[in-house]
């Protein structure tokens, strides 16, 4: 069984603090609000073949989202399940989708 990660309460109090969900990368917010405000023109794969390189630049890392997680972690709020864990593990090294039907 495969459960997501921390639908199971991990310590004894029967709840688990949710971490916030993540938000667009703040690298790639500018760049698809500059994109968004471009008229439209003649060169639009010109246009998307900019917007691709700007967006690979720079990884898709949200700092704040991360330091979230971190803190999460030490001050042990951060649901982690070692049964979660391995099921994913395997499902990964067999090519298995958890979501598949049985």
């Amino acid at each position: 069984m495969v459960d997501s990660i921390g639908s199971t309460p991990l310590n004894g109090s029967g709840s688990v603090s949710r971490v916030a969900a993540p938000a667009a990368a703040p690298a790639v917010q500018p760049a698809l609000q500059q994109a968004a405000q471009q008229a439209p023109a003649a060169n639009t794969a010109t246009q998307l073949t900019n917007l691709a390189r700007t967006l690979a630049a720079e990884p898709p890392i949200d700092s704040d989202r991360v330091d979230e997680i971190k803190k999460a972690i030490q001050n042990g709020s951060f649901p982690i399940l070692p049964a979660t864990i391995a099921d994913r593990l395997l499902a990964l090294r067999l090519n298995w989708d958890g979501h598949d039907a049985a």
